[in-house]
C-alpha cells in the first residue's frame, strides 16, 4: 500500500505519528500547500515517509503526484472545500480514496429550515457508479464523526438490536484551553460550516428534511467524568449516510458546544464573518471566515495547554434481540493527557486521524474491501472495533436497558454493572 496523504495539519500529523507505529504500509508520501509543513510531519519519521508540496484545489495536481508515487490509496486530510479535486484526483489516477468530511451541501434557496438542497455527500455519490465501473473504493466519512459513529451504528443493528427507533449521533467534551477566552480544539472553518448550515435529520417517510440551526436542546450524559452536557441539532454527515445501510425510524447528530460557543458562532453570522466569499478590504480581496480561522490559535498547537476528555458516540434505541426494549451508547473517549504523553497531539485530532490508519490497515489486509462510494457503515463493524482496540485506544458501551436501574459498561473487552 502506497499512501497519499493530503494535509500536514493538526489531523494530517496525528495521522503520522500513529501509521509510523504500523507495518502494514509502503510509503506515505505526506502532502501540504505549504512544503515547510509537510516536512516537519514527517521530521524524524522513516524512509517510509516522504514530504511534497500539492495545491488541494487541483484535481491534476492531485493526479500527477498520485502518478509520480505510484499511490494506491490518497488520505484527504484538508478541510472540505477541497474533497471534490481531491477525490477526483484520487480518481483520474486510479487511486482508491478516503476522507474524513463530505462534499460541501447547498441549504435550500427558498425553504432552507425545511428542505435539503444539496446535501452533504451528494457530489460524490452522483458518481458514485463510476467509481464502482473502475473498481474503485471511495471510503468516505472514516474520521471519528463521521467515521466511528458509523461503525457504531452498524455493530449495534447487526449485534445488539432486532429494530431500531432512533440512532442519536452525540459528541460532548469537557476540555479547556489554558490561557485563552475562546480556543476551538478544532478547525474554526469546518466548526462554522457545519453548525450555521441547516441541520439535517432523517425519518421513515419522510426522509431527509432541514431544521433550524442549534435546534432541538437537551441534556446528554457522557462517560468517563464529562458527565451532562447541553446538545444540539447540527448538520453531520452520519445523518446523510447512516440511513443508506441501517434500518432505522429515526438519525440525527448533535453537538455538545455550549452556550458560550453557540454565541460566538451566532455572532460570526450575524456580523458576516463567517462568510466564505471574499470582500474587498483595501487593495485585497479575503475571505472572512479565512480571517476569523487566521486571528485565532491554530487548534493543532494548543495541546499542551488542553485539559480534559473528548467523547464520541452512538445513542441508539429500539428493541433487543431479546425482544425488549433496550437504550445503548457506544463511545470512544480520548483523555488529552495521554494522547499527548504517548503521541505528541491532542485529544480531538488523535481521535479523528486514528480511524482512518485502522481504516487502511483493514484495506491492507484485505479484511475490508469493496467498490463504488461507501461509507463505514456498509463494511463490517467486528473488524473495525477489535483493531482500534488494538491500537491501544479501546471503546466503550453503556447499556442503560437493564433492571434496577443499572447500567452496563464495557471498555476495552471488561465489563462492570454501575448504578
Amino acid at each position: 500500500m502506497r499512501i497519499l496523504l493530503v494535509g500536514a495539519g493538526g489531523v494530517g500529523s496525528a495521522v503520522v505519528a500513529i501509521a509510523a507505529r504500523r507495518e502494514f504500509f509502503e510509503t506515505i508520501v505526506v502532502a501540504d500547500h505549504d512544503a515547510g509543513r509537510a516536512a516537519r510531519a514527517v521530521a524524524g519519521r522513516d524512509a517510509r515517509f516522504v514530504a511534497a508540496a500539492v495545491d488541494a484545489a487541483s484535481a491534476d495536481a492531485v493526479a500527477a503526484l498520485c502518478r509520480e508515487h505510484r499511490i494506491t490509496h490518497v488520505l484527504n486530510a484538508v478541510d472540505p472545500r477541497f474533497v471534490m479535486p481531491i477525490f477526483d484526483g484520487a480518481h483520474a489516477a486510479g487511486a482508491d480514496y478516503l476522507d474524513m468530511a463530505m462534499s460541501l451541501s447547498r441549504p435550500h434557496p427558498a425553504r432552507p429550515y425545511q428542505e435539503t438542497g444539496v446535501k452533504l455527500g451528494d457530489e460524490q455519490f452522483a458518481v458514485a457508479d463510476r467509481w464502482a465501473e473502475s473498481g474503485r473504493l471511495a471510503l468516505c466519512g472514516i474520521g471519528v464523526e463521521p467515521g466511528l459513529s458509523d461503525v457504531f451504528a452498524r455493530y449495534a443493528a447487526d449485534e445488539l438490536f432486532a429494530e431500531i427507533d432512533e440512532i442519536g449521533v452525540r459528541d460532548g467534551a469537557n476540555l479547556t484551553v489554558d490561557g485563552y477566552d475562546f480556543a476551538p480544539s478544532f478547525s474554526i472553518w469546518t466548526t462554522i460550516e457545519e453548525c450555521l448550515n441547516p441541520p439535517v435529520i432523517w425519518e421513515a417517510g419522510r426522509g431527509w428534511y432541514t431544521t433550524e440551526p442549534f435546534s432541538e436542546p437537551e441534556v446528554f450524559h457522557f462517560p468517563a467524568g464529562i458527565g451532562p452536557v447541553e446538545c444540539v441539532n447540527v448538520e453531520h454527515e452520519e445523518v446523510l449516510l447512516i440511513p443508506r445501510w441501517v434500518s432505522a425510524r429515526r438519525v440525527t447528530f448533535k453537538y455538545g458546544l455550549g452556550d458560550e460557543f453557540v454565541g460566538v458562532l451566532k455572532t460570526l453570522h450575524k456580523l458576516g464573518l463567517s462568510a466564505t466569499s471574499p470582500v474587498r478590504v483595501g487593495d485585497v480581496s479575503v475571505s472572512p471566515r479565512d480571517v476569523v480561522a487566521a486571528c485565532l490559535p491554530d487548534p493543532a498547537t494548543l495541546g499542551d495547554r488542553m485539559r480534559g476528555k473528548t467523547c464520541a458516540g452512538t445513542w441508539v434505541r429500539g428493541t433487543g434481540v431479546d425482544g425488549r426494549p433496550r437504550e445503548v451508547y457506544l463511545y470512544h473517549v480520548v483523555d488529552n493527557e495521554w494522547s499527548m504523553r504517548e503521541y505528541g497531539h491532542q485529544a480531538v485530532v488523535w481521535q479523528t486521524a486514528v480511524n482512518p490508519v485502522v481504516a487502511l490497515e483493514l484495506l491492507a489486509a484485505g479484511t475490508w474491501s469493496g467498490v463504488g462510494v461507501l461509507g463505514p457503515e456498509a463494511l463490517p463493524p467486528g473488524p473495525f472495533l477489535d483493531l482500534l482496540t488494538g491500537y491501544g485506544s479501546p471503546w466503550g458501551l453503556e447499556d442503560s436497558s437493564l433492571a434496577e436501574g443499572k447500567r452496563i459498561v464495557r471498555t476495552g473487552g471488561s465489563t462492570a454493572y454501575v448504578p
